[in-house]
């Protein structure tokens, strides 16, 4: 399936039915009165977050949604029926936003979540509702209210605890392959990945962590070069960050250290909240490279780049370091997700004097 992570949309709620005007007529009853109803309110529009999806595609193809209007009201007491409401599908971490102002207006964050993106038309009223003492015969009603109608703009961040980011070819499809359930595709030339791929990493019973693997990064990027620009919104949901180099490129001219500098200037130019994100390095291909040259290679890579955060030495392909890896990961996004915990507000009225 074609991966979409934007899209437009159009809805509109339901209008409500109108009131009926309508008054009793029985037999051996002169004065029956009005009995005309309300009309029923409109449909709703709804948008619903399903764990099942992870694209935008089905709104690429389908931009109008509509509900329907309510049934105007009848004689002998009748309300007319509430109009059939509409249930919009979205992936996990869909941004709703108004397409004309940009103001954003909803997200939809945990699995099973539903919002009212549109509310339908109340119905209007019968004459029934304007009887009184001195008035015993009312013809007024009053016709329904106008549901809602928004032209929308949605938008996916992927729901990631870790993010991938390096250079095309930097091995971070065989890193995800290799640490989870994901398979992506995997060739030995550039660009492979076209999209962001998810996958699970099972640390052990009930300990897990979610990894998004995006397409490679150019210098560039953030003006558009490239194809990494489009997904670097999936990171800005992620609680870290893998930077992974390619240690033992193809081309021996190719300078590892200016590569990841580039990397991290993009990041910096796109998004200084994604900047600041907990990043770490992790030194891929180390398989390719004798094992008498790896200790000096990588101190020479670490003390060039000035880095001072951890560092993973790992073979994606034959998975060694794998495992330290991704344990150190998972410990440190358990901390994250609760220091994010924070304590409910103590109410003042059960509050203690500690004097």
């Amino acid at each position: 399936m074609k991966f979409v992570d934007e899209a437009y949309i159009d809805i509109s709620a339901g209008d409500g039915g109108a009131g009926c005007v309508s008054f009793r007529h029985e037999k051996y009853k002169e004065f029956g009165g009005p009995n005309g109803g309300d009309g029923g309110r409109g449909g709703h529009v709804f948008a619903v977050a399903d764990p099942n999806l992870n694209t935008l595609v089905d709104f690429r193809f389908s931009r109008r949604h509509d509900a329907k209007r309510g049934e105007h009201g009848m004689g002998s007491d009748m309300f007319g029926a509430a109009g059939d409401d509409v249930t919009l599908k979205m992936p996990v971490g869909t941004i709703i936003t108004d397409a004309e102002t940009g103001e954003v207006l909803f997200e939809l964050l945990k699995p099973g979540e539903i919002i009212t993106i549109a509310k339908g038309g109340d119905g209007g009223f019968g004459n029934m509702r304007f009887k009184s003492a001195i008035n015993r015969a009312p013809r007024q009603k009053t016709p329904g209210w106008p549901g809602e109608k928004r032209n929308l703009k949605l938008e996916l961040k992927v729901l990631a605890d870790v993010g991938l980011l390096g250079m095309p070819n930097a091995g971070k499809s065989t890193l995800i392959s290799a640490i989870s359930n994901a398979r992506p595709r995997i060739a030995d030339y550039p660009f492979t990945t076209l999209h962001p791929n998810l996958g699970v990493v099972r640390v052990g019973p009930e300990q897990s962590f979610v990894v998004a693997d995006l397409p490679g990064l150019i210098e560039g990027a953030s003006e558009g070069a490239g194809l990494g620009h489009l997904f670097l919104r999936h990171l800005q949901r992620t609680r870290l960050l893998l930077h992974v180099i390619d240690m033992a490129p193809f081309d021996d001219g190719v300078d590892t250290v200016a590569q990841a500098k580039a990397i991290v200037n993009e990041l910096k130019k796109y998004d200084p909240a994604l900047y600041a994100k907990p990043r770490w390095l992790v030194l891929n291909k180390l398989d390719m490279v004798p094992l008498e040259e790896r200790a000096a290679l990588v101190k020479d890579f670490v003390k060039r780049l000035k880095f001072k955060g951890p560092v993973f030495e790992i073979s994606a392909l034959t998975r060694e370091g794998c495992e330290t890896l991704i344990k150190t990961v998972y410990q440190h996004v358990k901390a994250q997700q609760k220091a994010e915990q924070t304590p409910e507000a103590v109410d003042p009225r059960f509050a203690t004097d500690s004097e």
